[in-house]
């Protein structure tokens, strides 16, 4: 059976060095396994995501003689939050923020997933959390701070946040349903051939199931899913301003609209001409696509940064009829130069070969985040916590001044990330709300229903019918094997592509494979119980939260680079793929920038036939916008000192280590006699060496150790050295 391994145990490029993680982090956690466990809803977790990240900070700002809460004491978007103060009783005040800390994610995180269909796994995980790992107690429900009770200022905040969230616009109240917004179209049977009933191949089109089962493997109580979100652009911001704003009407009914990029391609069915020309070649790209998502294919690519990744938004077409020259319409990918060296290491990127169908397949179920979804801004947190457990991370805001505690780094963390994807949800949301953008499967399947539109002296012409595309898109003709029974199928459209659920009856041991379908039964990479998402394409949501969480990264951790200059992500020979077997080898996902792994998330859609890419370039800079504001509007709440200079708590020359470079015996002397602990460690934080000294001297022998770089990570009473040993 495979495993079903959640992506914050499968970022695989740090074990965790001690399970003393801090308090918001294990809340973080908590929460994240909540989300798991609920509908897969990117609005109302990134929602989640950030008032728990803001409850938390809030709780921590109480104590701050600099740092300012969000909420608490203050006035948000018309919600008035009164707060009179806080003194805790007692001398210990770092034990009342840890108790307001968990109080507050307690309730809040209870008040949100009670109705959820995962709540009796929520409710005892969060509840062990709370009573039997941190000792605290539940029946405690107090709010009156006045008595320096960090368990009532925690129970306060949640309430806060709770009546805040009841009138944000969110419509909580009735499980955050749309209020006004209806399908124009009628809904898609998949399981049927073509797409007989669309009326309108521009707009949104619900899809019908059996039983349709969501990416955290929920089953929906509706067979045809509604549209989630359609009115998200009513909700109560982070960061986003007034004047990004504009009122935007359709059917009667009003859409806010932030960062309005202009409408997609649109077909016009009748008359056709260039948009129409750019409507069709968008999802024919898609197509063409899914025939790489095949590993017997045996076309191999460097997926290293070496070859992948670097681009900057100006490299990026503003224009759609220049997204021909940006993506690779028959290979696949985009034309990113890769990076030359790695700027930890000094060393060039290692080419990592792989074959194409392989990295598409990886790439579209590592993105879409697995059977086990965190959805993508619960993604990027647990991105964001494999990065703060790196051996190589320095905790100081933008790389600058002191080294922030665990506790303070992580809450900030959370709270200017949480921030980003809230804006992000917002934004995009009112967009697919607005332009409500049809979505490949209805797109596809509605053009190879009219035909061909490339010639019209061959058969089945049609001017909104799909272009043409020799060994990718063609006609059925008389000696095809599709052909079927007395030429039933003569001149339909067939594509080469992944051929679909049907051809899969075990998705542990079994593979669809690559091959000629018929265009009118062409699926996404995906599984039948799901197909796509229940919501608008336009613009892409993957693309948008991504880029916006690279943007936060890069500019929190001071560097756009992970940790060592390179983050992995381990995905095992037929083990890792849910949708079907696969892959045929164990490959490693690189990224070298946060940006890398934002642009590989964009191009994951593509080859999950989920997005064709006018819905990917212009969600890229609204993410990238999103992620710079919000990152400076989180400042406004933040102490000064964050990036003034101190000492740090292990400075670097209380140990030597010699030689370095090193040939076969590093010598490692401590100031102390008490004893230490040594890690030898990869640049990618994989550990290689574990050593303990009784002693003030250690000799640790690197002989079978190839020429590279190291992490030599040293572990005190007085605590942590890490320093980079070159062979």
């Amino acid at each position: 059976m495979k495993k079903l391994i959640t992506t914050c145990l499968l970022l695989s490029m740090v074990t965790v060095l001690c399970a003393q993680h801090s308090v918001a982090r294990r809340w973080n956690e908590a929460l994240l396994d909540a989300i798991r466990n609920d509908f897969a809803r990117p609005t109302v977790h990134a929602r989640n995501l950030f008032h728990v990240s803001g409850a938390m900070y809030d709780a921590w700002a109480v104590f701050s003689e600099a740092d300012a809460p969000y909420l608490l004491g203050n006035t948000v978007h018309g919600y008035e939050s009164p707060f009179t103060g806080f003194s805790p009783a007692g001398d210990n005040a770092e034990s009342a923020r840890a108790e307001a800390i968990s109080y507050a994610a307690y309730r809040l995180i209870h008040h949100r997933f009670t109705q959820s269909p995962g709540y009796p796994d929520i409710q005892p995980l969060v509840d062990s959390l709370f009573i039997r790992d941190l000792g605290y107690d539940p029946a405690f429900t107090s709010t009156d701070y006045s008595s320096g009770s960090g368990a009532a200022l925690g129970n306060y905040i949640a309430a806060q946040y709770i009546a805040y969230g009841l009138q944000d616009g969110a419509n909580e109240q009735n499980g955050y349903a749309n209020q006004y917004y209806t399908p124009v179209n009628e809904f898609l049977n998949t399981e049927s051939p073509g797409n007989p009933n669309i009326t309108d191949p521009n707009r949104w089109q619900p899809l019908a199931f059996d039983v349709f089962i969501d990416q955290s493997g929920n089953v929906f109580p509706n067979r045809v899913p509604e549209f989630v979100g359609a009115e998200w652009g009513w909700v109560t911001p982070f960061s986003l301003r007034e004047d990004q704003l504009n009122i935007r009407e359709r059917d009667g009914a009003q859409y806010p609209v932030y960062h309005d990029p202009g409408p997609p391609p649109y077909l016009d069915p009748v008359a056709g001409g260039e948009e129409s020309d750019l409507y069709k070649w968008n999802f024919a790209l898609v197509a063409v696509w899914s025939g790489h998502l095949d590993a017997a294919l045996d076309q191999e690519i460097d997926i290293s940064p070496a070859s992948i990744g670097n681009l900057t938004i100006d490299n990026l077409p503003q224009d759609f009829a220049d997204y021909d020259q940006f993506y690779d319409l028959i290979g696949g990918g985009d034309p990113s130069p890769g990076h030359e060296r790695n700027p930890v290491t000094g060393e060039p990127y290692t080419p990592q070969m792989a074959q194409l169908g392989d990295y598409g397949r990886v790439l579209a179920e590592f993105w879409a985040d697995g059977p086990d979804s965190e959805t993508p801004p619960g993604h990027w947190f647990t991105i964001l916590n494999y990065v703060s457990d790196h051996p190589l991370t320095e905790k100081k805001w933008a790389g600058e001044g002191r080294i922030m505690s665990d506790l303070e780094w992580d809450l900030k963390t959370y709270f200017t990330l949480g921030g980003a994807m809230h804006d992000v949800a917002i934004s995009v949301w009112a967009l697919k709300g607005f332009y409500d953008y049809v979505r490949p499967v209805s797109a596809i399947r509605y053009m190879a229903d009219r035909g061909q539109s490339s010639d019209t002296t061959l058969p089945n012409y049609h001017v909104a019918g799909i272009p043409l595309i020799d060994g990718h898109i063609e006609l059925v003709m008389e000696d095809d094997p599709l052909v079927g029974p007395n030429q039933r199928h003569l001149h339909k459209i067939k594509l080469r592509a992944w051929k679909g659920p049907d051809y899969i009856n075990d998705p542990d041991t079994d593979e669809a494979g690559v091959g000629w379908i018929l265009a009118e039964n062409w699926w996404p990479y995906q599984r039948p119980s799901f197909i796509t998402p229940p919501f608008a394409g336009y613009v892409s949501g993957h693309s948008t939260f991504s880029r916006a969480a690279a943007e936060v990264m890069t500019r929190m951790t001071g560097s756009p680079y992970f940790p060592g200059g390179m983050g992995i992500f381990d995905a095992f020979q037929n083990e890792f793929l849910v949708f079907e077997e696969g892959p045929s080898q164990t490959i490693e996902l690189q990224w070298a920038t946060y940006r890398d792994a934002s642009d590989q998330c964009s191009l994951s859609r593509i080859w999950g036939g989920i997005h064709p890419p006018a819905d990917d370039l212009n969600g890229r800079r609204i993410g990238d916008t999103i992620g710079n504001e919000a990152f400076e509007f989180a400042l406004t709440y933040f102490a000064d000192d964050m990036v003034t200079s101190n000492e740090s708590p292990t400075p670097s020359h209380d140990f030597q280590v010699y030689p370095n470079p090193v040939n076969d015996l590093l010598t490692i002397n401590s100031p102390s006699s008490a004893g230490f602990e040594v890690e030898l460690r990869s640049t990618d934080g994989r550990l290689l060496n574990r050593r303990f000294a009784n002693g003030q001297s250690m000799e640790f022998n690197t002989n079978n150790l190839p020429a590279g770089t190291y992490v030599l990570l040293i572990q005190s009473a007085e605590g942590r050295f890490t320093q980079l040993v070159v062979k």
